[in-house]
């Protein structure tokens, strides 16, 4: 297995790549209001909602290019408030960066949720991206929350998006376990598979809704909510993917060998995933300094043995 971290701007570097060369993309691109990751050019600190949203279609219309016809975008996003704070530095924080200092934009009311997921996701889907799925990932240890005027927020978004009506998506190789009793249920007749799956199943699989059968196998075709606890890195970056959060991703999306594109790369755990389940990975940072810290890691992986699974 191979993999390769280029430095730069996700939108400039994706377009100097060829086209069709990635099986699937996992990422999750910096939140909206969220960060001051210190870097000209970064992602998330935009005037308004609108050019967050705006600069991210442009970078994952690119991202549809470098994926093969049959490949998917699996993107972890999170939400924000609209509300007003000062800047908070490293120092006064838990993380090594500071929360950026924020306002209420214009369109929304001061403590509105503002709904970012899912204009991403609306967006995505009107510039061409078929919008497959939202999975809710549960954080079973999500941080408590100095709020009394609402429950704590304990999920985050993970939409499944594919470039075209037909795609990639090895659905046995994620297969949960299941009993026999209750609601382990599975579709009478089924058990059949395919990597390639259309529109058409879901239409199909509306029909025989009605006609399940009790399970046999102990296994079930895998849930949209992910019970996953967040995860945490020693060298500090706060915004580090849960690897099992994104296993799944990369098993159903990528072919063993194929290739794994992540442009907001991070510290660099989809790329330790992807060699993990060997397959190939291509990541994008523009930080300098978290090229390093991933670099570092994996390398790490590779001489401790990718076939250990370490995280």
């Amino acid at each position: 297995m191979s993999g390769q971290i280029l430095t730069g701007d996700a939108l400039l570097t994706l377009r100097g790549l060829p086209d069709g060369i990635a099986h699937t993309c996992v990422t999750s691109p910096p939140y909206f209001g969220l960060r001051d990751y210190g870097v000209a050019g970064q992602i998330g600190l935009e005037e308004t909602a609108g050019e967050y949203i705006d600069r991210l279609v442009e970078v994952f219309r690119e991202v549809r290019r470098v994926l093969r016809p049959d490949g998917t975008l699996w993107l972890n996003v999170g939400d924000s408030y609209a509300t007003r704070s000062g800047n908070q530095p490293p120092t006064n924080t838990r993380n090594r960066n500071g929360h950026a200092a924020k306002r209420v934009p214009d369109g929304y009311k001061y403590k509105d949720l503002m709904g970012i997921p899912w204009e991403l996701a609306f967006a995505l889907r009107a510039d061409g991206w078929y919008l497959r799925d939202d999975i809710i990932w549960h954080k079973t240890n999500a941080m408590p929350e100095a709020v009394k005027d609402r429950p704590t927020r304990a999920h985050e978004y993970l939409f499944l998006l594919s470039a075209s009506q037909t795609y990639y998506y090895d659905a046995k190789s994620i297969e949960e376990p299941c009993g026999r009793k209750g609601n382990a249920r599975s579709f009478r007749g089924g058990g059949a598979y395919t990597n390639h799956v259309s529109f058409d199943n879901d239409a199909q699989a509306d029909r025989e809704s009605h006609g399940n059968a009790e399970n046999e196998k102990g296994t079930r075709n895998k849930r949209d909510v992910w019970h996953i606890a967040t995860a945490q890195f020693r060298e500090a970056h706060y915004a580090t993917f849960p690897p099992e959060l994104i296993r799944p991703c990369i098993l159903a999306g990528c072919p063993r060998g194929g290739l794994v594109l992540d442009p907001f790369f991070g510290s660099g755990t989809t790329g330790v995933v992807a060699l993990q389940e060997e397959r190939d990975f291509l990541g994008i940072e523009l930080n300098p300094e978290y090229v390093a810290l991933a670099d570092r890691r994996i390398a790490e992986v590779l001489e401790q043995g990718v076939q250990l699974k370490l995280l």
